[in-house]
């Protein structure tokens, strides 16, 4: 890629948004209304370009992939955030306990100030302009960095901020690793980093030396449940498309599936079955996003190479009359059964359409699989049996879950979405979000009648007493 420079150096850009949300620390509901209009306008007026900028980045993705995925997603959460502004920012005033009348309470949500977004080149509209559009509408100046994998995205992103917003009020930062590096240094009020487990602890290093609060949203290797008292069928289909949506590039992708022993031919049969009715062709298919690198391909090829040497069984699942002779990098799906724990595909988060499958024996077996893994940041459950299902969803922890189908907690934004442990931390979307930009100050407004001065030195039998009286009420 050819580096594009910002039009600002990163300190001084840095510099202009902390002096502007320090001058302007009241941000007004119309104002916040007014910056999201302008980034839900630059999404409309510029819908086909944007896709066709992530279509040159993938080499195959389409159009229709990035309007489910990326800007459908995007105008929810815009519309959500337009319509709930004025409910959020609302001053909310709290109950004051007896020992503190007649004094009252309230708590004052302000914008925090700077809020820096590193962003993922997987999802490069919906996980840079999403996290992007929340902090905004909580009254922040913003500072996004998207990725390098992405350069006719990135770069055309950054143009189209530039020519809606003030560098003050809303820019995009160009670069690789080296920028990313000295962004992640600057002390932002906030810094909101979506990206591999690995990179978010560089990134958690360089805020801590800023004392800067973060929000990771990471990864890691969610499990897919299948309880025995499932539609196998059905189950396959839902799974089927959790897990190739963007052929696997999805940070909540199932990434391995428990399954109960002696049903492993079945659910290769139905997982093949629906994999067809999903890409009924797979080379050249726009529907079947292509691996965005060469590098992460090469990859994805070697950790089936490493299963194939060690025993696994490795059954290729696309349409047969379609091989592996695709001229681009799109990669056939993949079931890898009895993985061995050692290989790489079962440590490291696969990001791609390899899927393997694990059988099990009881519930408690799955339960002790996953608690004996970093926490995920999602879990799926599939079947009818509610007793079997909760107890497994009161016996792990995840990010989030979604019972009986893929990826669709992510869609509401009335739930808060983020990782847990190794997965992440902090969460957003919805009021979650919101609040994760917002500092909530708590002011308590002392009554000319209080009676602190009971509590004052030097004590002696009158504190004795009020104490005892309050011994009684608390």
């Amino acid at each position: 890629m050819t580096q594009i420079p910002p039009t600002i150096p990163l300190q001084a850009l840095f510099d202009a948004q902390f002096n502007a949300s320090r001058a302007q620390i009241d941000v007004p509901l119309a104002l916040r209304r007014d910056r999201l209009g302008r980034l839900r306008s630059l999404i409309e007026t510029h819908a086909g370009a944007l896709s066709e900028a992530i279509e040159s980045d993938f080499g195959v993705r389409s159009r229709q992939l990035t309007e489910a995925a990326d800007l459908f997603v995007l105008r929810a959460a815009i519309g959500q955030l337009q319509k709930e502004l004025p409910r959020w920012m609302k001053t909310r005033r709290v109950a004051t306990p007896i020992y503190l009348l007649p004094a009252s309470a309230h708590i004052q949500r302000q914008p925090l100030g700077v809020v820096g977004v590193i962003g993922p080149w997987n999802y490069p509209l919906q996980l840079n302009l999403g996290p992007a559009a929340t902090a905004l509408a909580a009254g922040n100046r913003v500072m996004l960095k998207p990725s390098e994998l992405t350069p006719h995205t990135s770069a055309l992103m950054a143009s189209l901020v530039q020519q809606s917003f003030a560098a003050e009020e809303f820019s995009v930062v160009l670069g690789g690793a080296d920028v990313a590096q000295a962004f992640s240094a600057l002390p932002f009020d906030h810094l909101f980093f979506t990206g591999s487990t690995s990179v978010g602890r560089l990134v958690a290093a360089a805020a801590a030396a800023n004392l800067t609060p973060t929000t990771l949203e990471l990864g890691g290797k969610s499990p897919c449940v299948v309880d025995a008292s499932c539609d196998l069928n059905d189950a396959a289909i839902k799974i089927a498309h959790g897990k190739l949506l963007n052929a696997g590039q999805t940070c909540i992708a199932p990434d391995y599936v428990l399954l109960p022993r002696g049903q492993e031919a079945a659910f290769e049969q139905a997982y093949t079955a629906a994999v067809a009715k999903l890409f009924p062709t797979l080379a050249g298919n726009p529907d079947y996003a292509a691996i965005v690198s060469d590098r992460h391909h090469a990859r994805l090829v070697a950790l089936l190479d490493e299963a194939n040497e060690k025993g696994a069984r490795v059954v290729d699942v696309a349409p047969p009359a379609l091989g592996s002779s695709a001229p681009t990098r799109q990669m056939n799906p993949t079931l890898v059964f009895n993985p061995a724990p050692d290989l790489r595909l079962m440590k490291e988060e696969l990001f791609g359409p390899i899927l393997p499958v694990l059988p099990y024996d009881t519930i408690d077996e799955t339960i002790a699989f996953i608690n004996a893994r970093p926490r995920p940041l999602a879990l799926y459950w599939f079947g009818a049996d509610t007793s079997a299902r909760d107890r497994l969803l009161g016996s792990t922890v995840s990010g989030g879950v979604t019972v009986n189908d893929t990826l669709m907690h992510v869609a509401h934004e009335g739930l808060p979405f983020g990782g847990v442990g190794e997965s992440g931390w902090g969460s957003y979307h919805g009021e979650s979000g919101f609040l994760r930009f917002t500092q909530q100050k708590p002011v308590l407004v002392q009554s000319r009648w209080a009676m602190g001065k009971l509590f004052y030195p030097p004590y002696g039998a009158a504190f004795d007493r009020v104490m005892g009286l309050l011994r009684r009420w608390l």
